[in-house]
């Protein structure tokens, strides 16, 4: 059984860092697309970015040069690095992992304060 466990969510101050995790067992993420996403409150969940089975990176636009999407293939672990935070980014954050089927982790939450 596939699943995904998020962590390293919390709260931080304009401006500050945070690293989130995405541990996954029962299946192997580099025979995965994985990604991020992110739902903020009274919104639609919204992608943030993804790393493909070559190691493509993509990011949204909103996110771009701030955040860093990596995987650690012999911890089976994909990380979010997010610097220069702003309260827009106050979400929470959601592990995903698309092969023949799509899984999703249950979240962590990230606040973001001025």
């Amino acid at each position: 059984q596939v699943q995904l466990m998020e962590s390293g969510g919390g709260a931080v101050q304009v401006g500050g860092s945070l690293r989130l995790s995405c541990a996954a067992s029962g299946t192997v993420i580099i025979m995965q697309s994985m990604a991020w996403y992110r739902q903020a409150p009274g919104k639609e969940r919204e992608f943030v970015a993804r790393v493909q089975m070559d190691g493509t990176m993509t990011y949204a636009d909103s996110v771009k040069d701030r955040f860093t999407i990596s995987r650690e293939n012999n911890k089976n672990t994909m990380y979010l690095q997010m610097d220069n935070l702003k309260p827009e980014d106050t979400a929470v954050y959601y592990c995903n992992s698309m092969g023949l089927k799509e899984y999703w982790g249950r979240g962590t939450q990230v606040i973001v304060s001025s």
